[in-house]
């Protein structure tokens, strides 16, 4: 595989913007140095935080073909995306699947492959409700976000410190996140697998979204599969390092459908 090589397109999820990526992208770039990365904001969220949160995955994902069109960052492309990410990656691949080379979605869900229920595991409505609609302190809130989504990351306190200053600087409102979560309710899986080279990856202890919607995903279209046993939500945070490995793996060969 030559996948590896070229522009890597980089979408994150939910209310979150490119800056939590972190380190995730450097040490990409540092295993894949032919690559070119590019991490995008989805509309509502870090440098687009002004702009309406389209209310279609399809109305994300031609903004950030939009975005890359202005950047003058041309197809082929690849992409590594999570969570919401990857219902944008998905469509991407099934509207505009020829600039496309090749994907890496992580802990991703589709309104076919998995019920409200798995989708969005229930333990964490109240937290989620109480982060949209109270008046704690973005550091709280980010704590928050950082309990339910990491599992491994060591130094959570500091990290959720940094992360408000991001909510102070470019803040996702409440209009924008909710808008944002009517979007991934709604978005269903296409009809016809959408593309053949795609790799999923999963966190067995996902504590937001049931890794049950991977493996029906993988199911359903033949995609190859691979669960890390110990992180949650957000892998690339937790162990970006796996995430390079399996990719070089499957660069190599080792993993099929």
């Amino acid at each position: 595989m030559s996948e590896v090589a070229g522009t890597w397109v980089f979408l994150r999820g939910l209310v979150r913007q490119q800056k939590h990526w972190e380190r995730f992208p450097q040490l990409f770039q540092e295993a894949f140095p032919r690559t070119r990365v590019e991490p995008l904001d989805l509309p509502g969220n870090g440098t687009l935080c002004d702009r309406s949160s389209p209310l279609s995955v399809g109305g994300m994902m031609e903004s950030a073909r939009s975005q890359l069109q202005r950047k003058g960052v041309s197809a082929p492309l690849n992409l590594l995306a999570i969570s919401l990410g990857g219902m944008v990656a998905i469509e991407w691949l099934h509207r505009h699947g020829r600039e496309v080379r090749s994907a890496v979605i992580i802990n991703s869900s589709l309104r076919n492959v998995g019920n409200p229920l798995e989708r969005l595991r229930p333990q964490n409505y109240p937290a989620i409700l109480k982060a949209l609609v109270t008046n704690n302190s973005a550091e709280e809130r980010e704590q928050l976000i950082l309990d339910i989504s990491s599992n491994l990351y060591p130094h959570k306190r500091e990290l959720a410190a940094k992360w408000a200053t991001y909510a102070h600087t470019h803040p996702t409102s409440s209009r924008n996140a909710i808008r944002q979560m009517v979007a991934a309710a709604r978005y269903r899986a296409p009809q016809h697998r959408p593309h053949d080279r795609v790799l999923l990856l999963s966190s067995a202890h996902d504590r937001l979204v049931n890794p049950v919607c991977s493996q029906r995903l993988a199911e359903k279209w033949g995609w190859p599969l691979v669960t890390h046993p110990r992180a949650g939500h957000d892998l690339p945070l937790d162990d970006g390092p796996w995430i390079i490995q399996q990719i070089q793996r499957w660069q190599r060969g080792e993993l099929t459908s």
